[in-house]
């Protein structure tokens, strides 16, 4: 049976898939296998309990996910090719319905690539360094002297108020999601709580989401444009210049992470070559930049 799909205006995508029972029952007889072995019952040895009485311990929730965990990767694969569709993103799995003996229906959300339109970027950016080398310059006066020079800040910033891009509702939640996940690790290893932070920042767990979201959108305009501008530009990274950064790597440790991802850092590289284009060599990119760090763990 073909997927039903549902393509929203913001480039997300619905499918819902009804997977027949036949397909499932196997797997779902040995999932309840499974969990029927990790089951302990007074005057029995675990995994040793009548079958019948072992399932009665069972919550068909636990064997809803754990039956879902096994067939939900090849359905949602034969799905978009069936659909001929490119998700860019994992998808977020809802169980519509479900139960012993009869067809399930699961309704999978997930997106493509939004449109991007970079509307006049290339004048925007020089606008940037327009206006810096207009601003007036006191003989003696270093400070100054230097700031006639863009920072990547103020380039990305210029982008970023140029192109128009309606990004994915479920892309920015996982960004916001991912973002806000990271802040929380970093406040674990100094010791610290969430609740402990926001009270003294004087924010909520509302504010601070909202915080987190607006930097998500930003990120991700970001990242689409340069994207974009690298396919217009013909940006291309070799696999020389991926393998001397994998080369360079400090300890073995890294250098393995940085090897079990050669498409991602590809994907770094191209960006940092793309902002490349954009600035003048002079300019050192912030360390802490959001559009070029890696998120490799």
């Amino acid at each position: 049976m073909l997927p039903q799909l549902t393509k929203r205006a913001d480039s997300s995508l619905e499918i819902v898939i009804e997977l027949l029972w036949p397909d499932i029952a196997s797997t779902y007889e040995n999932i309840i296998t499974k969990l029927c072995e990790e089951i302990e019952i007074s005057g029995f040895r675990k995994g040793k309990a009548p079958r019948d009485l072992a399932e009665k311990q069972i919550v068909n929730t636990r064997i809803y996910e754990e039956t879902l965990k096994q067939i939900v990767p090849q359905a949602y694969q034969d799905a978009i090719k069936k659909l001929e569709i490119t998700p860019i993103i994992s998808p977020r799995v809802e169980l519509l319905e479900a139960s012993k003996g009869k067809n399930w229906k699961l309704k999978i959300t997930t997106c493509e690539k939004p449109l991007i339109d970079l509307n006049n970027y290339q004048a925007a950016v020089q606008k940037v360094y327009t206006d810096k080398k207009s601003q007036v310059w006191i003989p003696g006066k270093k400070d100054e002297a230097k700031d006639r020079e863009p920072t990547i800040g103020e380039v990305l910033e210029a982008l970023y108020k140029e192109v128009k891009v309606t990004l994915p509702s479920i892309l920015v939640d996982q960004e916001t999601n991912r973002l806000l996940s990271q802040s929380f690790d970093e406040l674990k290893r100094l010791g610290l709580t969430v609740e402990q932070y926001l009270e003294a920042q004087g924010k909520t767990s509302e504010s601070l989401r909202s915080e987190y979201r607006e930097q998500a959108v930003k990120n991700l305009i970001l990242e689409f444009a340069l994207e974009e501008i690298a396919d217009k530009e013909q940006v291309s990274v070799e696999q020389s210049e991926v393998d001397k950064v994998i080369s360079d790597a400090k300890t073995p440790a890294e250098k393995d992470t940085l090897t079990k991802n050669r498409y991602y850092l590809s994907s770094l590289l191209r960006r940092q070559k793309t902002l490349a284009k954009l600035t003048k060599p002079s300019v050192i990119v912030a360390k802490n930049s959001p559009i070029i760090t890696s998120n490799i763990a």
